[in-house]
């Protein structure tokens, strides 16, 4: 229990120094927009390139790969839809709700949970990759096709995902595991030091979105939309989590656990940075995020009460 609450404070100090920074303007008007586009231009791939390049493909081809991936993509579909026919949302409104109910925090809270609760990092390590090398590319090319004004050819289609620096690092990390090659440490340092600044990056950005802002402000944000995406993330996804953990792959114990605990995590703040790029569903992915944030922390201190 005292790990739950040990990462969470890492997570909201770093997010309570971004609000700081907003409300003594260190970092001015557009402080928020080009922090964004740092983390997602250039610290996200740079981070991702070193995570998987020094990855084991052996830890991450695992249950948890095929648990965490399956759950990730129904909890999101089912959302998709939801949105679409019920509630009447675009394309990237509604994908940005899907990835707002789906998408984990596996980094920056991730991590130290994993750690902390689980006592081994590698459980996240499969959800990593779901996220980088298949959810990612799936989302961000809908959002690249769905926010294009002008008419998108068949070639632009079949090539967005190779030209998002996102999905370029994560694939040639990918390359660099599977070969066993490894970068002269004179190439790999820069690499290592500039993804150290994704995950406070991410969250600094996220506390300077949270400056003059009510999260949850009627009018301004989509209260039915937060609502479904919290519940899907916080209730379907980990006991959609459980049940296929428990009864298709036949785990219990630890492993059991760490799968709850995993689709038990909060919605990620990159998620926030992708809304933040695209300029789509930007209130939804940070209110969503942040409820999500403060709610996880109950329900993973059940999952360690109950399954523990």
């Amino acid at each position: 229990m005292s790990g739950v609450l040990e990462g969470f404070t890492v997570i909201f100090v770093v997010i309570a120094l971004g609000y700081l920074l907003a409300h003594l303007n260190v970092l001015g008007e557009h402080g928020q927009f080009v922090l964004g586009r740092l983390v997602f231009f250039v610290a996200t791939p740079a981070l991702l390139f070193v995570t998987l390049a020094n990855s084991d493909l052996s830890v991450i081809l695992s249950p948890v790969l095929a648990v965490a991936g399956s759950t990730a993509l129904l909890v999101g579909a089912i959302y998709f839809v939801i949105a679409k026919l019920a509630l009447k949302r675009a394309v990237p409104d509604a994908t940005i709700g899907a990835l707002a109910s789906s998408y984990v925090n596996a980094a920056n809270l991730g991590i130290p949970i994993a750690v902390f609760v689980l006592g081994d990092a590698n459980f996240v390590a499969p959800l990593l990759l779901f996220q980088i090398m298949i959810y990612t590319p799936i989302a961000v090319t809908i959002l690249d096709i769905s926010t294009k004004i002008d008419k998108v050819s068949l070639f632009k289609t079949v090539t967005t995902p190779f030209r998002n620096p996102i999905v370029v690092a994560g694939a040639a990390g990918l390359v660099l595991s599977i070969t066993g090659y490894e970068l002269p440490e004179a190439l790999m340092q820069p690499f290592q030091l500039v993804g150290n600044l994704s995950v406070p990056g991410a969250l600094l950005a996220f506390g300077l979105s949270l400056y003059g802002a009510r999260v949850l402000q009627k009018g301004i944000s989509p209260r039915r939309d937060v609502a479904l995406a919290t519940v899907f993330k916080m209730a379907l996804q980990p006991v959609l989590g459980y049940l296929m953990a428990r009864f298709v792959f036949g785990l219990d114990g630890h492993d059991l656990f760490a799968i709850v605990v995993v689709s038990a995590l909060p919605t990620a703040q990159n998620v926030f940075v992708f809304a933040s790029r695209y300029q789509r569903g930007v209130v939804l992915a940070r209110d969503t995020a942040f409820v999500t944030t403060l709610v996880s922390i109950p329900v993973i201190a059940l999952v360690t009460v109950f399954l523990a």
